[in-house]
């Protein structure tokens, strides 16, 4: 008998025997499904935030910041500053020879989550009308814009979902002012969809702010960003970061990702390690219930090679079975779960956990790992019994 044929026998009757031990089977798999579930859980959730930040903005578009800002919260750009910055040539110009920018102001406020009474950071942006336009992921899916001049709000489609009173007609309270709700957007999903929008002067004039935080430029095309970037940073009355919009809005999830992918590392590997001991605790006493047989198997001429894989695929199997359980479950809870977090300003952004394919191979991979591990010893042991103390059942 060839040692492949020797390997498929031993093994087809080594996984015929895992009901016989369905209690300590459920072990590993239990403790593995555990370890992926909570993995790929938390990494949804990093995921989940990166697409969305990812998501918001174009790279047509350019974002003009006051120099070495950390974003637009502690951004200022004055009047003349942003006047002077809307007459770059590679600004896109509409029918009447206006450019196609918006002077944006960022504040913050405080709206309390459903089913709350405190108050948590909430994004405040203060748009022209222009701002409307030049966004062409926009759209008003309830109500009306605000007009102009007005304290009149329109809030994103994320925000309505995550926090109370944003229903339309509802009245908030800001700086001891009163402004009311006219209206929903959405912009497909991005970040700006966790912010409340109001006219730019409205804000200014609430909040007592003389200038902004960022001009927001259509470009005439992709290639003119170079150059505005050029221009801008060259100009002696200008202190000013230039970058695109989408890649500003990406760097804005790198660190909390970061913080998101290295707490799950650790309490991935804390995991692991039990549910490594787990399994080679189990295999260990599979091979222990089986001494007998494998050494009547090596009396009758079964290699040591065969021995070895029928432990290793015991140990792998249970273990991509424990895998794809904790995946499953990691997808059936928290795909798509909404829930928001401290952003960059200060402020919440409202994401979905995104249980990608990606983070699903990932969750297997390291489950077939953890499986591999703790039946590598146990399969050791099991092809170096001696025949004798085998058939005695040592």
């Amino acid at each position: 008998m060839s040692t492949l044929t020797q390997v498929g026998e031993i093994v087809l009757m080594n996984l015929r025997s895992i009901p016989q031990r369905a209690g300590a089977s459920t072990v590993i798999v239990v403790g593995i499904a555990g370890v992926v579930a909570v993995l790929v859980a938390m990494l949804s959730m990093s995921a989940g935030l990166e697409r969305t930040l990812s998501a918001t903005g174009s790279m047509d578009r350019a974002v003009v910041l006051r120099g070495g800002s950390n974003g637009e919260l502690s951004s200022f750009l004055d009047r003349a500053s942003s006047t002077l910055i809307e007459q770059d040539p590679s600004i896109a110009r509409n029918g009447d020879g206006l450019p196609i920018a918006s002077r944006e102001l960022i504040v913050i406020t405080e709206v309390p989550r459903k089913g709350q009474q405190n108050g948590t950071n909430v994004t405040l942006r203060g748009v022209e009308p222009m701002g409307f336009t030049l966004r062409s992921e926009l759209r008003v899916i309830q109500g009306r814009r605000p007009r102009p001049g007005i304290r009149e709000l329109i809030v994103g489609h994320s925000a309505q979902k995550q926090f109370d009173g944003l229903d339309i007609g509802a009245r908030l309270q800001f700086r001891g002012s009163d402004w009311y709700i006219v209206g929903v957007f959405s912009t497909n999903g991005d970040a700006h969809e966790s912010e409340l929008w109001a006219d730019a002067e409205a804000v200014q004039s609430a909040f007592q702010r003389t200038g902004y935080s960022s001009v927001l430029a259509q470009l005439t095309s992709r290639d003119a960003f170079d150059a505005m970037r050029a221009r801008l940073s060259a100009d002696p009355t200008l202190t000013v970061d230039v970058e695109r919009e989408q890649d500003y809005f990406s760097k804005q999830s790198r660190t909390l990702t970061s913080l998101i992918t290295w707490l799950a590392g650790i309490i991935t590997v804390i995991m692991g390690f039990g549910a490594l001991f787990g399994a080679l605790n189990t295999m260990y006493s599979a091979v222990s219930s089986r001494t007998a047989e494998i050494g009547t198997l090596r009396a009758l001429g079964f290699g040591a090679l065969p021995v070895v894989a029928s432990v290793m695929a015991e140990a792998l199997i249970l273990a991509g079975a424990g895998g794809l359980l904790g995946a499953v479950l990691a997808y059936a809870l928290f795909n798509g779960y909404s829930v928001s977090t401290l952003g960059s300003n200060f402020t919440q952004v409202a994401f979905d956990f995104a249980v990608t394919p990606a983070l699903v191979l990932l969750g297997l991979a390291s489950a077939l790992f953890i499986g591999f591990l703790g039946g590598l010893l146990p399969a050791l042991r099991a092809a170096r019994l001696p025949v004798t103390e085998a058939l005695r059942g040592a």
